[in-house]
């Protein structure tokens, strides 16, 4: 099934993409062009036309703001990056990347690892890898930082730079060290409040994205994790998650059962997910 006549009618005539409806946003712009490059559908005028409008949102450090009217960098400037180059003629790809190369999670800064030590609160295991915060200077996150991964993959077989590799390595150390008890990811830490998380599906899709061509014995039992939140899930766009997720391992997942609601993001991430089905994901090539 084809999804980019339905991707293009929700279209702004700004040339970007809302959420829902409404003004042109950063993430649901990038997603949109992401779900038609699935589709080899970038070469209509309609989508130059967004690749002109997601140009206006980067800003003179680099980075991508969420929308026209907000002047600060933040976790987004990760989705350009993988869009081609071919496909964002005009974007300072450059730029973006050392904005990209510079975040890092609040936690692993040497300053909140000797104030942690002086209250003697023992650290988690995560926080001695760099991850990617939604905002600067906030926590790392699982979902920033395996999209900056990706992001980082694509920039790297660009160009030839040990930083990116070694950047994207410690991304991955991050994501391994964040997994739940039960084998998969939650948004954030492993524990809260003297609790184990529980993972969600989202989370546990995104990550194993992230992390394809891992050798890592935890894989196992995430991909375990992941079947068992494909087989319950309720949210389209956490099926299509957990399909991408599996398919970068190598794993056949059945079709998503979920109903597909309306918006720029499920749309275009059922283009995504079921074009990587058949041997073509934009995450990766």
């Amino acid at each position: 099934m084809s999804y980019s006549e339905d991707l293009l009618g929700l279209q702004n005539p700004d040339g970007g993409w809302s959420y829902h409806r409404g003004g042109s946003w950063t993430e649901p712009t990038c997603f949109a062009l992401l779900g038609l490059a699935a589709e080899n559908a970038l070469n209509s005028p309609a989508a130059q036309q967004g690749c002109a409008w997601l140009k206006r949102c980067q800003r003179s450090d680099g980075g991508f703001a969420p929308c026209e009217s907000v002047a600060e960098s933040v976790w987004l400037t990760a989705l350009p990056l993988l869009l081609s180059p071919e496909a964002t003629p005009g974007l300072d790809r450059l730029a973006a990347l050392r904005w990209l190369l510079s975040q890092t999670g609040r936690e692993s800064t040497w300053v909140t690892r000797v104030r942690m030590w002086m209250l003697g609160v023992a650290p988690q295991q995560s926080v001695t890898f760099d991850g990617w915060p939604w905002y600067p200077g906030a926590a790392a996150w699982v979902a920033p930082t395996a999209l900056s991964i990706l992001a980082l993959e694509k920039a790297g077989r660009e160009r030839d730079d040990t930083a990116v590799r070694e950047r994207a390595a410690q991304g991955r150390s991050f994501l391994l060290a964040r997994r739940c008890r039960d084998g998969g990811w939650n948004h954030g830490s492993t524990r809260a409040l003297g609790y184990d998380s529980d993972s969600y599906p989202e989370a546990t899709g995104l990550a194993l994205l992230a992390l394809h061509g891992s050798p890592a014995p935890e894989i196992d039992s995430a991909l375990k994790r992941a079947e068992q939140h494909l087989a319950s899930a309720r949210s389209r766009e956490a099926a299509d998650w957990l399909r991408l997720g599996m398919l970068a391992h190598g794993r056949t997942p059945a079709v998503a059962g979920a109903q597909l609601r309306g918006g720029t993001l499920p749309l275009a991430l059922a283009a995504i997910a079921n074009a990587a089905r058949v041997g073509r994901n934009v995450f990766l090539t």
